[in-house]
């Protein structure tokens, strides 16, 4: 989640240069197309073969919004704990997501620091116990903080052994999905396919279906990557926030959401979403007037209608007025406590369980 989107940007001549060392990697690996997305009238969009209301999730994050120039530490654990805490308290957690929400998946975040290094074997006590609890698990590549929060992947060399490492361990289990790069907003949107197919072309045992493509900027559109002919068979995945607007109409809210997924539900999942949750509003009673209010409704009933599966942002963070969830508890034994029942029972409408609202 960005609540500041950044706009820094490479030259055109040093972007070009950034963008054909990455897709050149380190492995050798040619992308298996030429690059380049344009499609004559679209007729590149795989037709929707099911649709993806299988996902209905949440994000963990760590407390700094997962942009870290060291290990992301998940809300509630610490780089101290042994893979066994790890798993133990992570087991806790990921029950409670399902007990308290009916979750039935976990987006997480990864980067080089935590998976090139020594917390890996314990971060992974993280994604074995979301697995074995039946949770689909995907995992999203954060970029660093500071100068490198710039929407580019960071480093080539440590970005590929990273994805090497993670899908040599989890390209068998088939809870785990993987999503090369949140928000890759530093490139053009063809530049993006390009990265994005680079990436299939790398791992070509990993199933196409376990494969979330970013949508490009922000995540903001999925039109771009759906467009592209070497994306075919992957999952979209979209971002949606209102705070990107100071004002609209549940209507507006609507039409702003259904322009970025074009004709691609069938392959989309919002697996960002959120709205402020410690501060009181209620989202199961119409208000016009509340900007937040006609989002939630608005972009619930719209994921209810297409389709589409939706993983809130975030389901667990620290200080975090967004969080769904609070932890409670023994810190050794954590459990969960929801923040807005409202905006549970949104989540739960968006899911194809609940009510919903009433005029």
């Amino acid at each position: 989640m960005r609540t500041t989107p950044a706009r820094t940007r490479l030259s055109p001549r040093l972007r070009a240069a950034f963008v054909a060392l990455l897709i050149a990697g380190t492995s050798g690996t040619a992308v298996a197309a030429t690059s380049g997305t344009a499609v004559a009238g679209g007729s590149a969009h795989a037709a929707p073969s099911k649709d993806t209301t299988q996902f209905k999730g949440v994000n963990w994050a760590d407390p700094r919004d997962n942009f870290a120039d060291d290990p992301v530490v998940l809300s509630g654990l610490s780089t101290s704990d042994s893979y066994a805490r790890t798993y133990a308290k992570a087991s806790r957690i990921i029950s409670a997501f399902r007990a308290n929400l009916g979750a039935n998946t976990v987006r997480l975040p990864i980067n080089p620091y935590t998976v090139n290094g020594s917390y890996w074997k314990s971060y992974r006590g993280v994604i074995d116990a979301a697995s074995d609890k039946g949770f689909k698990v995907i995992v999203s590549y954060w970029e660093g903080t500071g100068a490198r929060k710039d929407g580019f992947i960071d480093d080539p060399a440590t970005f590929w052994p990273m994805w090497n490492t993670v899908v040599k361990t989890y390209k068998n289990d088939k809870q785990v999905y993987f999503e090369p790069m949140n928000e890759p907003h530093g490139y053009t949107d063809t530049e993006w396919a390009d990265i994005a197919a680079k990436w299939l072309a790398t791992y070509p045992t990993v199933p196409r279906d376990r494969v979330f493509v970013s949508g490009a900027g922000y995540n903001d559109h999925v039109t771009s990557v759906c467009a592209d002919p070497r994306l075919k068979g992957t999952y979209l995945s979209l971002h949606h926030y209102g705070f990107w607007k100071d004002y609209a109409t549940y209507d507006q809210w609507v039409s702003d959401l259904k322009e970025r997924i074009g004709d691609c539900a069938g392959r989309t999942v919002a697996d960002e979403f959120g709205a402020p949750m410690t501060t009181g509003l209620d989202y199961n009673n119409p208000d016009a007037s509340n900007n937040y209010v006609n989002y939630v409704q608005a972009v619930t009933d719209t994921f209810r209608r297409l389709k589409m599966g939706s993983v809130y942002w975030p389901g667990l963070r620290t200080d975090d007025t967004y969080s769904l969830q609070t932890l409670t508890g023994d810190p050794a034994r954590p459990w969960l406590a929801t923040t807005n029942q409202s905006g549970a029972d949104r989540l739960a409408w968006a899911w194809g369980r609940g009510k919903p609202v009433q005029p």
